[in-house]
């Protein structure tokens, strides 16, 4: 703000400190509080919380609210998580930090690269107009366009290159609705509704995301049952394609556009798409690296020769060829967006620190404590709220190797077939909607400055909402119909 005379006039930011001394004070309270009690599983053995795992949990409380409330920038969030764990010994500076260049983290730097490239090369606006010369001038179909696109692209590709792939080309389409650099209620929902359509459509094939290989691993050794590539599609699909029109409708209701549609914009699109000409060498160069990557990818499911690749090593080829063959320079680099980064580097430490403290376990176990004499149905969707909301803190594949194993053991007692168990998990994993960093996806919307980290929150909560109320209804209506085994005593 300014003063009458033009000098700058300082202004107290309450709400940022008044959610800055929320966060520091639960991290206390929790770190400094007297030991708390064992978790105990069905089979008796105790989990005892050690101090590392109570300022694990610590940490958890504190981070969770500095990212709703966005107390600082995101990736300086994500740094400090690091530099408590450091700090106050919840675990070795070596290991806190170590995690901040985890392959996780550089497979989104790779995905982010080729945002990059797609949006430099001009590769983004030919789809995008190509898109638009398709569904049209109403906005609520480029909302349906744009989001089905997307979710037909995680069926072969993995989420997080799906939405460093969309991002660019829905910046393209939004440049057609509106020059006007302010938010708007179109652009919070085209690219919100994009990363939340992403974890909805990358449940359906084993391609989408690791949690899924991750998920049928465990359930092989405990349950002693496989599960093929095309049994969890038929089993996923119902779900994953219902969630996707849902969002669809659910965005069009929150964030209603503020144009029906806009005028003229097929032909528009049609006439940018003509004076953009052939395609050039660095667009077909790019697209040949960027397919050969997601094609390495997708066979590594069919192919064993190939399994044994490391994903982020095999993305971060293609970051190397996009400088090898001057797409990408050294400026370049320097717009690469590491708040985002950062924010997933955070992430990747906070969720190792609660695995590997056992704070996580601790957690699982009592949650799954207050459900070993409930009813089954009941059992089956607190294990799959417990996971949904992990999974928006830690790693997808993290909750589910937390939480699943001791759900699989409990499950026969309460006449729970395991299948469904493994499948409700799997879903609920994909679909973290509560905060940045619970998926890529979601951080790389956020690039866009079209919402906070609290607007996300905020739409996020109903979405989870739906989603369990969805599950629910998957669970008692329609698996059964489509032969899935769902609770034993029928």
């Amino acid at each position: 703000m300014t003063n009458a005379d033009g000098t700058s006039k300082v202004t107290f930011d309450w709400k940022r400190w008044l959610f800055f001394c929320l966060g520091v004070g639960l991290f206390l309270l929790v770190y400094y509080s007297p030991p708390w009690p064992d978790a105990v599983d069905p089979m008796g053995k105790h989990f005892e919380l050690s101090q590392q795992a109570k300022g694990a949990l610590a940490l958890f409380l504190l981070a969770g609210t500095f990212w709703v409330f966005e107390v600082m920038p995101i990736g300086v969030t994500g740094l400090l998580i690091g530099v408590i764990q450091a700090l106050f010994f919840i675990r070795p500076a070596s290991e806190a930090f170590k995690d901040f260049m985890d392959p996780s983290v550089l497979f989104i730097f790779g995905s982010l690269t080729i945002g990059m490239v797609f949006t430099k090369v001009g590769l983004t606006k030919r789809l995008a107009y190509k898109m638009l010369m398709i569904v049209g001038e109403r906005t609520s179909r480029i909302y349906l366009g744009c989001f089905v696109v997307t979710a037909l692209l995680t069926h072969i590709m993995a989420h997080t290159a799906v939405a460093a792939t969309m991002y660019p080309l829905l910046l393209a389409i939004y440049s057609l609705y509106t020059t006007d650099t302010k938010p708007t209620r179109f652009g919070k929902g085209l690219f919100m509704g994009m990363a939340f359509v992403a974890g909805a459509g990358s449940i359906i094939t084993l391609l989408g995301a690791a949690r899924g290989i991750v998920a049928l691993g465990f359930y092989k050794e405990i349950a002693g049952q496989d599960i093929s590539f095309f049994e969890l599609s038929y089993y996923m699909a119902p779900i994953g394609w219902l969630m996707v029109f849902l969002l669809w409708i659910f965005f069009l209701v929150m964030f209603k556009p503020e144009q029906d549609r806009i005028p003229g914009l097929r032909e528009k699109a049609k006439q940018l798409n003509d004076e953009m000409g052939s395609l050039t060498r660095k667009e077909i160069l790019s697209a040949l690296i960027v397919l050969g990557a997601i094609l390495f990818l997708s066979l590594q499911s069919f192919v064993p020769a190939l399994q044994p690749f490391n994903k982020s090593a095999v993305i971060l080829v293609a970051t190397v060829m996009f400088f090898l063959f001057n797409i990408l320079d050294i400026q370049d680099l320097e717009l690469v967006p590491w708040n985002i980064i950062l924010l997933f580097a955070g992430a990747m430490s906070i969720g190792f620190c609660l695995w590997q403290t056992g704070a996580a376990e601790w957690l699982a176990i009592n949650w799954l404590g207050f459900f070993t004499e409930a009813h089954w149905f009941i059992f089956v969707m607190g294990i799959s709220f417990f996971i949904l909301i992990m999974t928006n803190f830690i790693m997808n594949v993290a909750a589910i190797a937390i939480s699943l194993p001791v759900a699989l053991v409990v499950a026969p007692y309460l006449g729970v077939a395991s299948e469904v168990i493994l499948f409700s998990a799997l879903t609920v994993a994909g679909m973290p909607f509560l905060l940045l960093v619970g998926a890529a996806p979601n951080a790389i919307a956020y690039s866009s400055k079209q919402f906070t980290s609290g607007e996300f929150f905020a739409a996020g909560v109903p979405a989870s909402i739906l989603l369990l109320a969805v599950l629910g209804l998957i669970i008692i209506l329609v698996w059964p119909l489509m032969g899935m085994p769902v609770y034993l005593g029928t």
